[in-house]
């Protein structure tokens, strides 16, 4: 019988959906699942943009320009001027939603067998994306009691070798939903020029810093303009997820022209996708105002009632819509997998990604879990209240 690649055998399962089997048992059992385990908000798509697809007068849907058509392009590089990043349109390559940005900027910059070190936990997904390109993540360990605030730059220092070519953040940060400072991100600069690295900076959550407090894009550090690489999506900004469609931004026109033959290779980004979100570019400022304030509610919300529970702890996160959080349980994996399989309150439960998928270093994670508050208020205190409830009768609590 032939035997399946080594390179799928490295493939690890997403340990956000892995447990879907188990949610879609839970539901046919008549059981209510809140799902809090990936970043599907319920926030409603921007009408401009429904209505760009609703009202499209095209009679053929044509391949698109392999870097994404270039309408779109000057008024996302419009986009990216009003948040103070200075950009050209041909600085930009639009992409099958930010997987492939990150894909591509992997594939244009790494070699087989390089390095790159990343922040953990960090988005699980990273790790496939370093199988499939045949590059090594090297963690550096934050820690949820100080927030998942960066590690001294020396902790960076310590682990950079020969074959290390780049440091990839994620800010503001999925899982933890921490924003890096300007000191922080200053720090990185000082060694990714010192070290002559790569800096690939996902900042799909830019709209989402709470606070008061301010994003900084790595394409706006000095002295980075050959080593920042921006990768973007839609995804979260309007709420589409499904229009897939993200950005690979750059000033360093060797990368881009590059990751232009990945494009090609691939045809074109989706058509309808570029159109939905060209058109939500006009969406009105009074989407994002009310956007904010909803997120705002639910993080206060879901932080205060987690740090009411008996031995749970949950940081205040800066950004994004998400928070690991600490629970008093053996496993995260079994946890998560009890919740569904055998545990219900009021014919509710709730559905958790274990941190541990989040961690590259062995062990780590298994006593927290990620919590995306992208449901109402309403709807994340019924889940709290299963939450608080499961953790009284888990046969493998702390």
């Amino acid at each position: 019988m032939p035997t399946i690649s080594n390179r799928g055998k490295q493939m690890p399962a997403s340990p956000i959906r892995k447990l879907v089997p188990y949610a879609e048992a839970a539901k046919k059992k008549g059981i209510k699942v809140y799902h809090l385990n990936i970043g599907q908000p319920d926030i409603k798509t921007p009408e401009v943009a429904l209505d760009a697809l609703r009202n499209l007068k095209e009679s053929v849907i044509e391949y698109s320009h392999s870097a994404g058509n270039e309408s779109y392009r000057k008024r996302l590089a419009e986009y990216y001027k009003s948040v103070g990043i200075d950009i050209n349109f041909s600085n930009i390559l639009i992409t099958t939603g930010g997987s492939e940005a990150i894909l591509f900027a992997f594939f244009s910059t790494l070699n087989l067998g390089d390095e790159v070190i990343i922040p953990e936990p960090f988005y699980t997904n990273y790790n496939a994306f370093a199988v499939q390109a045949g590059v090594k993540i090297v963690p550096v360990t934050t820690k949820i009691e100080e927030g998942f605030a960066l590690p001294p730059i020396e902790k960076f220092e310590e682990l950079i070798t020969d074959k290390t070519k780049g440091i990839v953040i994620c800010n503001p940060n999925n899982p933890t939903g921490a924003l890096y400072s300007e000191k922080e991100l200053n720090q990185l600069a000082e060694i990714v020029k010192k070290y002559d690295l790569y800096l690939y900076s996902d900042e799909v959550y830019r709209e989402f810093v709470y606070d008061g407090k301010k994003h900084l894009s790595v394409l706006n550090l000095e002295g980075l303009k050959n080593n920042a690489i921006l990768l973007d999506s839609v995804s979260k900004r309007y709420s589409a997820c499904g229009f897939r469609i993200g950005a690979l931004v750059t000033r360093n026109k060797e990368i881009l022209e590059t990751a232009l033959k990945f494009g090609q290779a691939r045809l074109s980004p989706p058509s309808f996708g570029q159109i939905a979100a060209e058109a939500a570019l006009d969406t009105p400022q009074e989407y994002f105002d009310e956007v904010y304030d909803e997120y705002i509610r639910r993080r206060d919300f879901l932080v205060e009632e987690l740090n009411k529970i008996d031995g749970v702890y949950c940081p205040t996160p800066g950004g994004a819509f998400y928070a690991v959080v600490k629970l008093p349980i053996d496993d995260s994996d079994k946890f998560a997998q009890w919740l569904l399989e055998e545990f219900s309150y009021n014919n509710q439960t709730v559905m958790v990604a274990p941190a541990s998928g989040f961690y590259a270093t062995p062990g780590l994670g298994k006593d927290e879990v990620r919590i995306a508050y992208v449901l109402k208020v309403e709807d994340l205190k019924n889940a709290v209240e299963v939450l608080k409830e499961a953790l009284k009768v888990y046969p493998g609590r702390k």
